[in-house]
């Protein structure tokens, strides 16, 4: 079945498509369609006049607008899924949340293209039979049309954020606007009502469960034990993590630096691996926009008595599998930054190699990047980790010799000669704060157990808490009142109930789980001291790293492993053209043309042996 993750169709402003979702995409539409098709059927053969004078023509124009309204009711059942980060359902198809954004996005430019064709088709109504009074009610027992005209606003500002070209240019407005989210599911509630939230339910209360973990997570302070600082600003940071902690390559967490910023969350890519590392996590991030660039400048700054940087992580999250490790070639190609998550495999293959029974098929790995000035190549010092140094002793064994590295960098903006002086790698080591612990699952070890529990406990809790405010409040005060209860207050009781038991069991358990870790955290030591020989805190060393030699190849240097091309751009057609192993994984991450030209290369029918495995941090 490969040739369904074959690239099928590859166009901006789409993207990658592969075959499968190409299939799952035409019966989603072919979904929408007939449901849309069974709804007209059924209410046109059921006209409702609303008005004596009104005409069949009229009455019809206004049930397609209220249809189409329904249709968007569908694709938001499906729009939280793919931006629940610690998903259930995700991993069991082989799916991640950063994978599966592009999915989010299809889902909400649908959704918002059916929300404003039934705005707009009901104030047309409204109009040509003379009620725009409507406009402005807020029923007690019925749609309040105030609370959806409030809603499609609040969406249409979360819409034009998100578009790429404004989203890229002013990513704080797109950021603190999205945020908005929780008013518009308040004020779409109000207007669809709880009978229609129920169909929209799952997929909301799975991410709010997710949610409220994170923000329990989010609350303590990762043990930040040291930062590479390397020309082009460029970091590497380095935290201790919990030795149950595991996690694939390719996985990503989100930093917060109250320093930088309060509110600000970035996703950065792991460039550690947990078999590799056991007790630490790295991560690297570029220098390439305002908050990145002011944390490189407060490492920069530090001085002797400023040598501790808190720092909030959430995560990791990432693959439940490292699926593209089963190719006997690997080719990774990347475009600047774009070669962080290829730190990760290297170092996990590193890893597996390493081991007397390990039966990892890959044996060849060629690592394609292009930069654009020389400095840019100092982040090939960070394919080793912060714990290997020249004087690690090497294992020789018959499993070692497998694995061969070859790296083709491309400077694109310098010729050979050209190179200006740069500025050697400082390395900060940061004094531990007592209260910082190390990076560990939410949930602990049992992730799935707990994670598993927190959905039906909380679930339960709403069905009881539901059935007793119905059964003692709501039913005897529209027996007393012989009206129907308030439309509003019934969807608030609604939204209530069901966070106040997601609030209530994921805090239980976060907190008997917070337990079970702190005596874990208590056996982890100043993990600064056995990272390396490590100076005292707070001071600054400079090394040279380009000579250290990876474990896995005892007679090759990183520098021998690497051939460096000035004033030229990759040939990536050629490059691949002449793999010519039978199983070649080809992996791609950097500016959306390469991606879109290794794609267009693995989907020819010339290429049958490459296998194109899609990586996207494109937000």
């Amino acid at each position: 079945m490969s040739f369904l993750r074959r690239p099928l169709v590859v166009m901006s402003p789409i993207g990658i498509v592969t075959a499968m979702e190409l299939i799952f995409t035409a019966m989603f539409v072919a979904l929408l369609i007939w449901s849309l098709y069974n709804y007209l059927h059924v209410s046109f053969g059921h006209l409702h006049m609303h008005k004596a004078d009104e005409k069949v023509w009229q009455a019809k124009f206004r049930s397609v607008s209220l249809r189409v309204g329904y249709i968007g009711n569908i694709c938001w059942a499906f729009l939280f899924f793919p931006v629940t980060r610690g998903s259930s359902i995700l991993p069991l198809v082989g799916l991640t949340s950063e994978s599966s954004i592009k999915y989010h996005i299809w889902l909400g430019h649908l959704s918002m293209i059916l929300f404003a064709a039934h705005t707009i088709g009901f104030f047309i109504y409204w109009a040509i039979t003379h009620q725009m009074t409507q406009a402005l009610e807020w029923s007690k027992t019925y749609v309040s049309n105030v609370a959806g005209e409030i809603a499609i606003l609040v969406a249409v500002a979360m819409w034009v954020t998100s578009i790429s070209r404004v989203r890229r240019k002013m990513f704080q407005v797109f950021f603190y606007t999205h945020h908005l989210y929780g008013l518009y599911i308040l004020m779409y509630g109000i207007h669809v009502g709880v009978s229609y939230m129920c169909m929209i339910a799952p997929g909301i209360f799975l991410f709010l469960i997710d949610r409220h973990l994170r923000f329990l997570q989010s609350r303590k302070h990762a043990r930040f034990i040291s930062a590479r600082l390397l020309p082009s600003s460029t970091l590497e940071l380095t935290f201790s993590k919990a030795a149950g902690l595991y996690y694939n390559p390719t996985s990503i967490v989100f930093i917060n630096v109250p320093k930088v910023s309060k509110l600000q969350w970035h996703p950065f890519t792991v460039s550690s691996s947990c078999n590799l590392e056991t007790d630490t996590l790295s991560v690297v991030i570029k220098g390439v926009g305002d908050w990145s660039n002011k944390l490189y400048k407060e490492l920069s700054s530090l001085t002797s008595d400023l040598d501790h940087l808190s720092v909030s992580v959430e995560g990791p999250y990432g693959p439940s599998h490292a699926h593209f490790l089963r190719h006997k070639q690997i080719v990774m190609v990347s475009g600047g930054n774009g070669i962080t998550p290829f730190i990760s495999i290297i170092r996990e293959l590193i890893f597996q190699k390493q081991q007397q029974q390990s039966h990892t098929p890959t044996t060849l790995l060629l690592l394609v990047c292009a930069f654009k000035n020389s400095s840019d190549l100092t982040i090939l010092d960070l394919i080793l980790p912060l714990s290997y140094s020249s004087s690690t002793p090497h294992h020789h064994n018959n499993n070692n010799n497998n694995l061969q590295l070859q790296i083709e960098a491309y400077i694109t903006r310098e010729e050979e000669g050209e190179t200006s002086h740069q500025q050697k790698t400082s390395i900060i080591w940061f004094k531990q704060n007592p209260s910082d612990t190390p990076i560990s699952s939410v949930l602990g070890p049992n992730n799935w157990l707990w994670l598993c529990f927190i959905i039906s406990s909380s679930f339960l809790m709403f069905l009881l808490l539901l059935g007793i405010v119905t059964r003692y409040y709501i039913n005897p005060k529209q027996n007393s009142d012989g009206e129907v209860y308030d439309w509003t207050l019934k969807v608030l009781w609604f939204m209530f109930l069901s966070c106040g038991g997601i609030s209530a069991c994921c805090s239980a358990v976060f907190v008997w789980c917070k337990r079970l870790n702190d005596f874990e955290n208590m056996k982890i030591s100043n993990v600064q001291a056995s990272v390396t020989n490590a100076p005292s805190p707070s001071t600054r060393t400079r090394t040279r790293l380009e000579e250290r030699e990876l474990e896995s190849f005892p007679h090759q240097t990183l520098m021998e492993a690497t051939k460096v091309h000035f004033g030229a751009r990759p040939d990536l057609k050629k490059i691949l053209y002449e793999c010519k192993g039978e199983d070649v994984g080809v992996m791609v991450c950097g500016p959306r043309s390469m991606r879109h030209e290794v794609a267009k290369i693995c989907a020819s029918s010339s290429a049958q042996n490459l296998h194109f495995e899609s990586i996207s941090f494109n937000w």
